[in-house]
């Protein structure tokens, strides 16, 4: 038996640690570029053009996306055609309209990950009443996605524009790329069309379109940037400034402030005789907007939503839009809500805070919905002072005993009907009346 010297040993274990690193930096460069669209689709590869209620798959010929016998959306079309080199999209009234390319067996985009892009040309003359998101594959059940609302609405007259995304864009802690089905999904609603034309993931790109840090992105202040809620977000918010400006000069002190989102939004609807049974009589203001997250609420919250208002008590409950649309870790949301509770402690000084969990969503349990929204509460009880910010969790009084909901509950298993606001007023009733009681 022969023994290698200590020199000779660290020599070795020197090369083999720099054979591992070229054998890193080199994988991009064995990789080639993995084409989905150029004309035709790639090898194993098919297009599937959907609208909100139904989806059919591209050929040569044109198409409409055929609707149930009774749609939800009467007036939507979604129809597309191949149009020389590219995919043309013409959609109405969509709710949901989108390109999406899926692989007959899963495919590894694990490879495309360190430097890799993923590019494609789009070109459209109409997207005022419109906007596009995209959307990478991250798994068999992942989807990850980049909103590029605002900025494609400028495409407009600008002909073919080439975007290339970083595929770090895409990627979180835990996603596994080795099995993706549905690699590349291009999203729109409402009126517009667009073309899309040679689709492709390169091991070594140059990005030239930006994403955000998902890693801050909840605790970074920014509007509501979404198709359907352009048109009304901002209004919203100067129209709650304004009706404060009103109370204030009319002398109508306001004593009970929610926020929240469109279940918080929905007491000015669906709850809204609940809302007058409850908490007319405080005066009580709600600052709920439909489809925002924290990031969206904390920009409100800095642009003078609360900017001198003295409540007994504030119900925050937010969240549930954070870990549904772009299936956020909890820990990022729960720093999001942590985020809310500062600010409102700065610029409500003293003000209690009622912080709800979120509340179930899916009809069943078990969904994975489900579970990140329950992982989330853990975090957001963990929040909880039992002085300044009291945690409540309803859930189990919006559910049956077996923990399914109920459509009378919860119509869409999101959003409360009537008799749901009901028992959210119900189940918070005790916690919410010892805070209104205490002096101010």
């Amino acid at each position: 038996m022969t023994s290698t010297s200590p020199s000779l040993a660290r020599c070795i274990a020197l090369a083999s640690g720099l054979a591992s690193s070229l054998a890193l930096s080199t994988t991009a460069w064995a990789l080639d570029d993995r084409t989905l669209f150029d004309g035709q689709p790639g090898t194993g590869l098919r297009v599937t053009i959907l609208d909100h209620e139904g989806q059919a798959p591209l050929g040569n010929e044109p198409l409409v996306v055929p609707k149930p016998a009774k749609p939800q959306v009467p007036a939507s079309e979604v129809r597309a055609l191949r149009n020389g080199a590219a995919i043309a999209l013409h959609y109405k009234e969509a709710w949901y309209a989108a390109i999406r390319f899926e692989s007959e067996t899963p495919i590894d985009l694990s490879g495309y990950l360190a430097q890799g892009t993923l590019e494609f040309d789009v070109r459209s003359d109409d997207l005022a009443h419109s906007g596009l998101n995209i959307s990478v594959g991250c798994g068999p059940d992942c989807h990850r996605k980049v909103n590029r609302v605002v900025p494609s609405r400028s495409l407009a007259g600008r002909g073919w524009q080439h975007w290339s995304f970083s595929m770090q864009c895409f990627q979180r802690e835990g996603s596994d790329f080795r099995q993706v089905k549905q690699p590349f999904t291009l999203e729109t609603s409402g009126t517009g069309h667009v073309e899309l034309a040679r689709v492709v993931f390169k091991p070594q790109g140059t990005p030239n379109t930006p994403c955000p840090d998902y890693r801050t992105e909840s605790i970074t202040p920014a509007p509501l940037e979404e198709v359907w809620s352009v048109e009304w977000w901002q209004p919203r918010h100067d129209k709650k400034l304004a009706e404060i400006q009103q109370r204030r000069q009319a002398n109508e002190p306001i004593e009970l402030v929610f926020i929240g989102d469109s279940i918080t939004q929905g007491w000015e609807n669906e709850g809204r005789p609940v809302w007058e049974r409850h908490f007319a009589r405080f005066n009580a203001l709600n600052l709920g907007f439909g489809g925002d997250r924290t990031e969206n609420v904390l920009w409100r919250l800095q642009h003078g939503e609360i900017d001198g208002l003295k409540p007994k008590a504030v119900v925050l409950m937010i969240g549930t839009n954070n870990t549904g649309h772009r299936q956020e870790d909890p820990q990022t949301t729960a720093a999001g809500v942590r985020a809310l509770l500062g600010e409102i402690a700065r610029r409500m000084p003293g003000t209690p805070v009622l912080l709800l969990a979120v509340f179930p969503r899916d009809e069943k349990p078990g969904t994975p919905m489900r579970r990140i929204n329950e992982q989330l509460n853990q975090h957001l009880a963990a929040l909880a002072d039992g002085r300044q910010v009291q945690f409540l969790d309803i859930g189990r009084s919006l559910m049956n005993p077996d923990g399914t909901l109920s459509r009378d509950v919860m119509p869409d298993w999101l959003h409360l009907s009537e008799k749901g606001y009901g028992l959210w007023a119900d189940a918070m009733r005790p916690t919410l009346d010892r805070l209104m009681a205490q002096p101010r």
